[in-house]
């Protein structure tokens, strides 16, 4: 695939973002080919958990700009089926049943931190770092500032995509842009037990989750409220719940 290579392993899918002769920033191909590759492993019953991860020293530089220069003067139609491509990425992450987990080490700019935002589970280096940068060359954060000031909120959003400046990962964690930082000595065995705990959950309870979390987005309190009701109702008639509550209720019906 064009920019990417994917390897099922078990329950857990790989996605490995593979240019790092460009710090593996993202053209249309390449965001095609990531599309791709969720929307395969999404359909794959056997796939618990999507791993995104990246060859090379960096996570995502964000947006080819070469190939955004080759765009400059082409009509708007092909300037919608580029960005188009880009925000089918996001899209993609957000809306697949499975939960998605992104190990980023090194760099993670612009689209890059986006990239990662969209995830649902973002794992950092100790020594990661994160900018969006688009003000210094006369463009904007559009898609990303979606995710952006949704995880970190108006004002800290405005201070980063206003400055574009460079911060790392434990103040991405701190405001929440990161899951959690991982010390540089355990750090591919700690991304490998938190797949391993996604891999050997319910399916249906992950599922479901996933899909509350985000539904409950821009919902006022009782909407919501009456959301995680019907979600609560659809839950207890999975199989796995059924089996789940068995296993801690004895025949006599007490724990």
């Amino acid at each position: 695939m064009s920019g990417i290579r994917v390897v099922r392993d078990g329950a857990v899918g790989h996605v490995v973002l593979a240019r790092p002769e460009k710090k593996n920033a993202i053209d249309q191909p390449m965001a095609c080919a990531l599309v791709d590759a969720i929307h395969r492993f999404a359909a794959d019953p056997a796939v618990r958990v999507l791993l995104l991860t990246a060859d090379g020293a960096d996570f995502c530089a964000g947006v080819d700009l070469a190939a955004l220069a080759r765009l400059i003067d082409a009509p708007r139609e092909a300037q919608q089926a580029d960005v188009g491509a880009l925000s089918a990425v996001i899209r993609t992450l957000r809306s697949i049943p499975q939960p998605v987990v992104a190990a980023v080490q090194g760099r993670a700019f612009a689209g890059g931190a986006g990239l990662a935002t969209a995830c649902d589970i973002v794992l950092a280096h100790s020594d990661a770092t994160f900018a969006y940068p688009e003000v210094h060359v006369g463009f904007v954060p559009a898609m990303v500032l979606t995710l952006l000031r949704r995880a970190v909120g108006e004002k800290r959003a405005a201070d980063l995509v206003l400055t574009g400046r460079t911060f790392g990962a434990e103040e991405a964690c701190a405001m929440g842009l990161v899951s959690r930082v991982l010390p540089a000595a355990t750090f591919a065995a700690e991304v490998e037990a938190t797949t391993a705990v996604l891999a050997a959950a319910s399916p249906s309870a992950l599922r479901l989750t996933k899909r509350l979390l985000y539904d409950l987005d821009g919902l006022a309190f009782t909407p919501a409220l009456a959301l995680g009701e019907r979600v609560n109702i659809e839950a207890r008639a999975t199989a796995d719940f059924r089996a789940g509550v068995q296993r801690f209720v004895r025949p006599d019906g007490v724990r």
